[in-house]
């Protein structure tokens, strides 16, 4: 599949999350195949006033490629002028994000607050794909709640706008992330427009991801919660997608060693201690199931050192032996 005229080889990408998906986590899943991996959202206003931590959430490595940088605001022309703060570090793609529910993003009038205002996300979009010398791509929900479901025509209008690919979660603002996705809406999205549609929520295995393809013809996938913990979800999908082939899951062995290989990263690139407070979700993610992980949840959860998080990994190994 193409965005434009970036080739993408693989089915599912990597969603942006904010506090989750930075250098470290975006590095782990192209290791694993993500189709490409995206940035956690960037403020467009942080990014032109100059602020420090959104120029480092922009920060790319060549090992995480293809890759996305995701903006948010509500101002066409700030939105725009920011990319010049970010096309150094060569982003593949930029996305607009449109979808976030959160109320410290749509209560300001941006994210999926967006999707009431047409005309003026119409403007934004236009305005971006002027600017970019890359693609730009557009993440919205399927509406704003259950009684204005407008997906179909935002995603033809941003179509006539310069987008070049349309990234769907299939459920409203108001739905949060707690009722099963809409894949009716994202099926009738894609009937709406030529470009390439990216199908989002509740792809947590290959099954699921095959039945998202399925039910709404979309061209690709992008996973984010399914991913947590889970970086192997990338493979097992490529293997199922392409071949057929079912890849059992990781031994706990693997997926220790993988947790500790990721944290590692995570301390070296935002320093100790940032780095093992960070840790502290993540090692609950890949630990969630896991005979006797209960046991040491609370340890988990105030980890103090890579040398603890080492020998807890090798208890949670033990207990599963």
């Amino acid at each position: 599949m193409k965005i434009a005229n970036l080739e993408i080889n693989n089915i599912a990408a990597l969603a942006p999350m904010a506090g989750v998906t930075d250098r470290a986590f975006r590095e782990l899943c192209a290791s694993f195949g993500a189709a490409y991996t995206e940035s956690e959202m960037i403020s467009s206003k942080g990014l032109e006033m100059g602020d420090r931590k959104s120029q480092r959430l922009a920060f790319l490595s060549d090992t995480e490629r293809p890759a996305a940088i995701q903006i948010f605001g509500n101002e066409p022309e700030t939105m725009a002028s920011s990319l010049s703060k970010i096309i150094d570090f060569k982003p593949d793609i930029i996305d607009i994000n449109m979808g976030c529910p959160v109320p410290k993003i749509a209560g300001h009038g941006s994210g999926a607050a967006l999707m009431k205002e047409p005309l003026l996300s119409e403007k934004i979009i236009s305005s971006v794909a002027a600017a970019s010398p890359v693609p730009v791509t557009v993440k919205i929900r399927t509406g704003w709640d259950p009684d204005n479901i407008n997906a179909p025509e935002f995603a033809k209008m941003a179509e006539s706008a310069g987008a070049s690919a349309i990234i769907v979660h299939g459920r409203t603002k108001s739905q949060m992330y707690a009722p099963p996705v809409d894949t009716e809406t994202i099926a009738k999205v894609k009937r709406s427009v030529s470009i390439p549609v990216i199908a989002n929520g509740d792809i947590t295995d290959e099954q699921s991801a095959m039945l998202m393809l399925e039910k709404t013809n979309a061209d690709m996938l992008m996973i984010g919660r399914g991913a947590l913990g889970n970086p192997w979800i990338f493979s097992r999908i490529n293997a199922y997608y392409k071949v057929g082939r079912i890849i059992p899951p990781p031994p706990v062995s693997e997926k220790m060693r993988v947790m500790i290989k990721h944290i590692e990263k995570l301390c070296e690139y935002k320093g100790m201690d940032v780095g093992i407070r960070e840790a502290r979700k993540h090692a609950a993610w890949y630990t969630k199931g896991l005979r006797g992980a209960s046991k040491y949840r609370n340890s988990l959860s105030q980890l103090s050192s890579l040398d603890e998080l080492k020998e807890l990994a090798y208890m949670i190994y033990k207990e599963n032996e």
